[in-house]
């Protein structure tokens, strides 16, 4: 099934569109940290906040025009060439900052991986032709007179070209907003949250955007669209009224992880299960996103993960009530019209679509898009290429239980299902009198002391190439799954 998805242009295009946008949130979400602290800064300290005070207030410029878009170059050149290409991207980065006068999110995501881009292929040309005993001057010389001749070329001419791309966009959104055409937006971003598309919508083009108003305006809507819990919640809180089986039974809980753990990606599956439900959380988007707009409502940050305590955390001083009454209309909205289309659907349907099925559908779907980036972020086709065949062969190396200290859990992000499953065997580990250390963490931040890994079957070779020497487990679900009890008995 899978193959046949990537075959058709459509899943090719997802898949495309997947990959760029694992990219760019790739530099953001490392970061997001940053971000939030600045929105509390922010939020705390200018003249309109909490507790105004003008010596505080003077973080907030400096922060949001040169520590947040030098901390994105920086990242995006590591993913490119390790920290020889985060460095030359914080420096090309610095060009294009210094060169325009509004922050430069944009210019980072393209000026770090462009840099580091190039100062690979030059180390590449070079490679195996350096003299013995010159290797540090070699690469010394060459990152600084490279990185200055990028610097330069972006103080100079990338810069005003990003600046006035900026500002058509930041115009574009402020004619929506004017207009009250800005919850059409929500039409498109709704459907793509389930595609795994919401990434390249949030974090490439809506957040840079909204961060250079918040600069201006002390609060965006932007950081609004994607992130209200509203739409998911209202789904949820269907199931648990008028869903059927193991949907009806597990929605409860997953209703907790979403609106107060920001886990959105947990409701996705119980879509999948009825595609109808897709015009319950359109609905509900758009009619959050309209009343946001009604009462004026923005953010100071982007609310990183989409939960409740996130936008409390982050609303304006004034603005919480206004912050809160979209989530509350969109998670209305939804509910009426999931609940409505839920009861309308013939039982045979629903109990033959149950929610494992549409959880692996689920998986299936984001792991075309996992396996397409890994020729990017593993610089490895051959053995991406080998993931993609056989994801679901788990290690031959099956460590004894003297010489396992830490188990690794690993997902695409690092945050959401690989943060649930590491919770779920930590407390099973801790019950069972276990010292072991139990993380979550992204493939590509595996950590070398990592003595058991454990992935959907999906992402294993991925995992295998970042941790050869680890032990590695494949499973289906990170929410339940056999292995848990197994690995917990056996490490006992």
């Amino acid at each position: 099934m899978q193959q046949v998805q990537n075959s058709s242009p459509t899943g090719g295009i997802r898949v495309g569109v997947q990959k760029f946008g694992r990219f760019l949130s790739g530099m953001v979400m490392p970061n997001i940290g940053a971000f939030i602290a600045w929105g509390i800064i922010t939020a705390l300290f200018i003249p309109t906040g909490w507790l105004p005070n003008d010596t505080l207030a003077k973080l907030v410029d400096p922060i949001i025009k040169y520590l947040l878009p030098l901390l994105i170059g920086y990242t995006g050149g590591t993913m490119i060439h390790k920290q020889r290409g985060g460095v030359i991207g914080a420096l090309m980065t610095m060009g294009i900052i210094v060169g325009t006068d509004i922050p430069m999110f944009l210019g980072a995501m393209i000026c770090g991986p462009l840099a580091a881009w190039v100062l690979k292929q030059f180390d590449k040309s070079i490679e195996g032709k350096i003299k013995s005993g010159f290797e540090m001057l070699v690469n010394n010389f060459s990152l600084g007179i490279i990185g200055a001749i990028l610097t330069l070329i972006s103080y100079s001419g990338v810069g005003p070209v990003i600046e006035q791309l900026t500002k058509i966009l930041s115009n574009g959104v402020e004619f929506l907003v004017n207009h009250n055409l800005i919850p059409l937006a929500n039409i498109i971003i709704e459907p793509a949250k389930i595609l795994f598309l919401n990434n390249a919508i949030n974090h490439g083009v809506l957040s840079p955007i909204a961060l250079e108003e918040a600069s201006r305006t002390g609060q965006s809507i932007l950081f609004m669209l994607e992130s209200n819990p509203g739409p998911g919640l209202g789904i949820l809180l269907a199931y648990m009224i008028a869903g059927r089986g193991s949907a009806k039974q597990s929605a409860s809980g997953a209703a907790i992880i979403h609106f107060f753990g920001g886990i959105h990606e947990i409701y996705f599956p119980y879509i999948l299960m009825n595609p109808r439900l897709i015009l319950a959380v359109i609905a509900g988007g758009v009619t959050g996103t309209f009343t946001f707009s009604l009462f004026g409502a923005g953010l100071v940050a982007p609310p990183s993960p989409g939960s409740i305590f996130a936008y409390i955390a982050m609303a304006p001083k004034g603005g919480l009530l206004a912050a809160l009454s979209g989530i509350v209309t969109a998670a209305i909205v939804s509910f009426v019209i999931a609940a409505l289309l839920l009861k309308t659907t013939k039982k045979e349907a629903a109990d033959g679509d149950d929610l494992e099925q549409a959880s692996a559908r689920m998986k299936e779907m984001k792991a075309a898009g996992n396996t397409a980036a890994a020729a990017t972020a593993v610089a490895a086709p051959a053995a991406t290429s080998q993931a993609a065949q056989h994801a679901e062969a788990a290690s031959e190396t099956v460590k004894a239980k003297e010489d396992v200290h830490k188990i690794v859990f690993s997902c695409d992000a690092g945050m959401g299902s690989s943060a649930m499953g590491a919770s779920i065997l930590r407390k099973k580990m801790k019950a069972a009198g276990s010292d072991v250390t139990v993380i979550n963490t992204a493939i590509s931040d595996i950590p070398g002391d990592a003595d058991i890994v454990i992935t959907h079957k999906t992402l294993t070779d991925r995992a295998k190439i970042q941790a050869p020497k680890a032990e590695h487990i494949s499973i289906d679900n990170f929410l339940k799954s056999p292995e848990y009890d197994k690995l917990v008995d056996r490490l006992s």
